[in-house]
This record gives C-alpha cells, structure tokens and sequence, in this order.
C-alpha cells in the first residue's frame, strides 16, 4: 500500500501546474517516500522495538502526505478525484499502520534479531 502511495503520489506531482512548483512537488514526494522507506528500514533492522519506531515515523508521513494533499488541492494542483483518492489511501495506510504496531506491541516475539 506504501508504494501504491507513492507510485500515485508521483503520478498526481507530475501534472503540469503541481510540477512546476519545484519546493512542494519535492516535499510531497520526499513524504510519500519516506512512508514506504520507513517500513522497509524498520523491518530490516530486525526487532520489534525498532521496527515500532519506524512504523511511528513512516505514519507520521503518511499524516504528512495527507496534509500536502490538502494543501495541493486548495492550490488546484490536484482534482477533487485526486484529492479524495490521496486521503484514502493515507486514511487506510495509517490505520493499517497503527494496528500493525498494536500487534507488534501485544506479541511476545521480539524479532529475527533475539532469536
């Protein structure tokens, strides 16, 4: 779902008045990006504790990219379509997000990394 994000992400800053706004395309894509990085590097370092805190980060970037799509949308860089399309997929990522971390949080496996 986090590459979805930001295959989507990168599709909607590509349009012709959101590209030229260099600072805020960068910045939206540059948040999309690290919701999916945030996943893959916390699930690499192989413990609970860490990959908790990644996935903290990578749902505060994905609140980030929900943010940047308002503020995109306001701009009229992105149609209604888009914009209820971004704030969708955020919405379901994050509590994706959260209820993996709820998880990671109630089991008594600590990770490859204790084993």
């Amino acid at each position: 779902m986090a590459r979805e994000l930001c295959k989507f992400v990168f599709l909607v800053t590509s349009q012709e008045l959101f590209c030229k706004d260099y600072r805020f395309r960068d910045q939206m894509r540059a948040a999309a990006g690290s919701v999916m990085d945030n996943i893959s590097e916390g699930f690499e370092r192989g413990g609970n504790k860490e990959f908790i805190q990644f996935l903290s980060v990578s749902k505060s970037s994905c609140a980030e990219v929900r943010s940047q799509s308002y503020r995109a949308y306001d701009q009229a860089y992105i149609t209604q379509e888009q914009f209820n399309e971004l704030l969708s997929k955020t919405d379901i990522l994050s509590r994706k997000t959260s209820s993996l971390i709820q998880h990671l949080k109630g089991t008594s496996y600590k990770g490859p990394k204790y084993e």
